[in-house]
């Protein structure tokens, strides 16, 4: 049996005119105090007027299609909160508050139902494919029935085939329009792996009104993501990303960075990328909504002359002349000896490179991966590494098991990573100890954050200590007590790293939460990448009484699209507008020049205010290095105990 009613005009120009969905529901009720770990499509029931005012503040920002809050409203998600029974009550409610916004509206809008996957990634292997299909089925019943929705968004899904087998599902049953999303991580995979091609070609051979992609990514990787969907597609393709990535600013609260004038200029290019809807997912507001019906409008008073956009690889890496592998001409530095902690009691200026733990399981990795790289790198003497998390929703090795494999197979001085979030503080301690036991001294405290993989920010995580927690621990260890004050077999020796950042959003808040970490115990400071002098001065000039080494980060740009990334979509980096006017006078061609010259700028004028670098490159690319390392040569050739040889 079918569920079908006559469809209103606009679902007609679905694919023949660009339409503008809505943003977060989830966003705007966390906003509002729902807390992120609650089941927020029950608001429906007990908050309707809630959900109704941020429908109407969607359709005043000019939208065509509000989705109901039913993402997430099925059996088994609502089984969680203690609703399990509530699945046809809580949708058929989502449904009527979203057509009462709509009935109130002088313009002709849709009403989508949101369907999320039937289980999240979690419960993936637990729960079988026919449990999966009867629990869409259940929701999109409820969601269909009486003056039920305009069309369904199947959004949100990690996994191909759970997405084919949602679409089948829900086809089988009604005939309302559905528009089938797949979320894509930053290296332009679903969560299961799949290209963009792959998705447009299974799903072009579904009965889809439209397929597309949403959230987990910013504007700028979805814009690469929907290029290929579009081109692969044999039906209409829709985008809606998240507003960048999200910061923590509390236990169970997040906020995003993209701002509605970028937000918008993104969405005018997924138009001209040829994409028939667009909106936004975790992160958008009315705010963004209506920054992207301006520029639409704007364009159309303008006549719409905007040329079609160049294609792009999927990874968006700038062109790169010369091989990146390629070392020679490296300035060659006298390596120190000595752990970090003997570096900078000698008064050394330290020179250290940063490394990404590899993605994938083994820590020697392919090809340019750790082993490889810092051997290159330790040759022309760089003798201390910092090894990080990988920018990466994809399983990593662990940055301790990292550090001890280099310092065991290369013989170099590592400093290891350590992040809190997703460890209880008796893990961490476990971890610490073995470390220690096996050699390694330094470490950097960092709470870190989980990688968004779709739905809303990850708030499942341990949580149970922060960075500053962290550095408790580890000061004392070294003074022979465990976490929970009890007399240890043995002192530990670590030298203690703390991350901070001088380009926060908060200056002073990062100041006094850096004085405490200092109190905490700490023995040196990293900054996270700098870019620009000011903040960077200011922090020095804040913290001079607390006379702590600070090692400064040092990442050379790539392209404009990255310097633009990095101002805009991700917390806590600034980026000066003088930098981005150059990096996109350089063009693609001379973008990386440029970057180069610009970082080794940054580390020309700050060298009297840091105690260290720490040198980023992107997949260890000695080439963009080489300028760096000529720099920090020429600079301290003779001071602080630097001596450097001509290679």
């Amino acid at each position: 049996m079918t569920t079908a009613r006559p469809a209103p005009a606009p679902v007609l120009e679905l694919g023949q005119r660009v339409l503008v969905c809505d943003g977060a529901m989830g966003t705007m009720l966390h906003a509002a105090g729902a807390a992120l770990d609650r089941s927020l499509p029950e608001l429906n029931l007990s908050d309707p007027a809630l959900v109704s005012t941020i429908h109407e503040s969607y359709l005043s920002a000019g939208a065509d299609i509000i989705q109901t809050n039913t993402f997430g409203a099925n059996r088994l998600w609502l089984g969680d909160h203690g609703f399990p029974d509530k699945v046809d009550e809580i949708n058929r409610a989502g449904v009527r508050i979203a057509r009462s916004a709509q009935d109130q509206c002088e313009r002709q809008v849709l009403v989508a139902g949101s369907v999320s996957p039937a289980v999240t990634g979690r419960l993936r292997r637990r729960i079988g494919s026919a449990e999966r299909t009867e629990v869409i089925r259940e929701q999109v019943l409820s969601l269909t029935a009486g003056p039920g929705v305009d069309l369904l968004i199947l959004e949100t899904f990690g996994y191909l085939d759970e997405l084919a087998e949602a679409v089948c599902a829900v086809t089988d049953i009604c005939d309302v329009p559905v528009i089938a999303q797949a979320t894509f991580a930053d290296d332009a995979f679903t969560l299961g792996g799949e290209t963009p091609r792959e998705v447009a070609t299974v799903l072009s051979g579904l009965p889809v009104a439209m397929l597309g992609t949403n959230c987990t990514i910013g504007p700028q990787r979805m814009l690469t993501v929907a290029e290929d969907l579009v081109r692969y597609a044999s039906v209409p393709v829709s985008a809606q990303p998240n507003a960048g990535q999200p910061r923590r600013t509390g236990p169970r609260s997040f906020e995003f960075a993209v701002d509605g004038g970028y937000f918008a200029r993104y969405i005018s290019r997924f138009a001209d990328a040829g994409v028939s809807l667009v909106g936004g997912c975790c992160g958008t507001t009315p705010t963004h909504i209506a920054a992207a019906v301006a520029a639409f409008r704007d364009a159309a008073a303008d006549g719409d002359d905007r040329p079609p956009l160049r294609r792009r690889s999927h990874h968006n890496d700038p062109d790169r002349s010369g091989d990146a592998g390629q070392a020679s001409g490296l300035t060659k530095l006298t390596q120190p000896t000595g752990t970090l902690a003997d570096q900078l009691a000698s008064g050394r200026f330290i020179v250290a490179a940063a490394i990404s733990a590899p993605v994938g399981g083994r820590a020697g990795g392919r090809a340019g991966e750790p082993a490889e790289a810092v051997a290159a790198l330790a040759a022309h003497g760089i003798g201390l590494f910092a090894v990080q998390p990988p920018e990466s929703a994809r399983t990593h090795c662990d940055c301790i098991d990292v550090a001890m494999h280099l310092q065991q197979q290369v013989g170099v001085e590592t400093v290891a990573t350590v992040t809190t979030w997703d460890k209880t503080i008796m893990t961490l301690q476990a971890d610490l100890l073995g470390a220690h036991a096996l050699g390694i001294r330094s470490v950097i405290s960092t709470t870190g954050s989980p990688q968004v993989l779709g739905d809303y920010p990850a708030v499942d995580g341990i949580w149970e200590v922060d960075s500053l927690g962290l550095i408790a621990l580890l000061d004392g260890l070294n003074k022979g007590r465990d976490c929970n004050g009890l007399a240890t077999a043995a002192l530990t020796s670590f030298c203690i790293g703390a991350r901070v950042n001088p380009g926060a959003r908060h200056p002073e808040a990062e100041i006094a939460r850096a004085r405490a970490k200092v109190r905490a115990g700490a023995h040196f400071l990293v900054s996270r990448p700098v870019y620009e002098l000011d903040s960077l001065a200011r922090m020095v000039s804040a913290l001079e009484a607390d006379d702590l080494p600070l090692l400064l980060s040092v990442t050379p740009l790539r392209s404009f699209e990255e310097a633009d990334y990095l101002a805009h979509e991700v917390p806590g980096v600034t980026i000066p507008p003088d930098t981005l006017r150059a990096m996109e006078r350089a063009g693609r061609g001379s973008a990386r020049a440029v970057g180069i010259d610009l970082a080794a700028d940054l580390l020309c004028q700050a060298r009297k205010l840091v105690s260290g670098v720490v040198l980023t490159a992107a997949e260890e690319d000695l080439t963009a290095l080489a300028p760096l390392l000529a720099v920090i040569g020429s600079l301290y050739r003779t001071g602080r105990g630097i001596s450097v040889r001509p290679s």
